[in-house]
């Protein structure tokens, strides 16, 4: 390539690194916006004084008294009960349909754009429109249904993209192999495709458990009476009434627990293969 006088085409050194250090502290910056008020948030629930804002002297007495305290085990068990309702039923609808999704010609790329919609539309939109057409339409009443049903459609689209991701990778010349040598079809599901992308099936459940367990916007509209923990910690935020100091250390519990679900998703997907 002919080199035009007084052009340069490679970059200068110094302006590389100029560049180089102002990504290094955009991402900086952002990674301070974004953990600064969760290490905030943990650090003050040690505190005596958590709402002074200031840290210190440090205590587990919050801990204690939140041992004690009843009033958030119930929402906490409806939030596991409806988590774990639709991580179940993510995985199985997951996979019945992210492994299909290979085996359809054209119109796939349509298929996976509906099936990952939901993920676009915000939560407060999804929730008006499954309130108003489960109140009016179906007359169904508020409650764990209606959260259950409203945190699928939340969940789901994660679980499929979860699945599809390794069922792309799979070779089905090995279903065709094993088919030659007389395998049925439940076989050849439960023996050869099954193992070979159940890490996707597995991290989706996770994922679609975490999603489930901390949603709130669409809950807002779904609950009727009855409260899941995020609803619960919302509205002792909001009350004037409630014990403030206790929502401090609840909520490095709810952390410390999507840290951990968080991990195993990603020990699932990638350390395993590694592995």
């Amino acid at each position: 390539m002919t080199r035009r006088p007084g052009i340069n085409l490679i970059p200068h050194w110094s302006e590389r690194h100029s560049w180089k250090r102002l990504g290094l502290v955009a991402g900086v910056i952002a990674l301070a916006i974004i953990y600064l008020p969760i290490l905030w948030l943990v650090v003050m629930s040690f505190s005596a004084e958590p709402l002074s804002g200031f840290p210190g002297p440090f205590t587990l007495e919050y801990y204690r008294e939140l041992m004690a305290q009843p009033d958030w085990i119930g929402p906490l068990l409806n939030s596991l009960a409806i988590a774990a309702g639709v991580s179940v039923v993510a995985m199985v609808t997951a996979t019945v349909v992210g492994r299909a999704i290979p085996r359809i010609g054209r119109g796939r790329f349509g298929i996976v754009g509906i099936m990952l919609l939901p993920m676009m539309i915000p939560g407060v939109v999804i929730g008006t429109a499954l309130f108003l057409y489960f109140r009016v339409a179906l007359d169904m009443k508020m409650g764990l249904w209606s959260l259950f049903l409203g945190h699928f459609v939340w969940a789901y689209p994660f679980a499929f993209l979860s699945v599809l991701i390794v069922a792309l990778r799979f070779d089905k010349v090995l279903l065709d192999a094993a088919a030659d040598l007389g395998s049925g079809p439940i076989e050849r599901f439960w023996r050869i495709e099954l193992p070979l992308i159940k890490d996707g099936v597995i991290a989706g459940g996770l994922f679609s458990f975490l999603l489930s367990f901390n949603e709130i916007a669409r809950s807002i509209y779904l609950k009727g009476r009855t409260e899941t923990l995020p609803i619960y910690l919302w509205q002792q935020a909001a009350s004037h009434s409630s014990h403030i100091s206790l929502i401090f250390p609840l909520n490095v519990l709810i952390l410390l627990a999507s840290i951990l679900i968080v991990s195993l998703a990603f020990w699932v997907l990638f350390g395993r293969a590694k592995g």
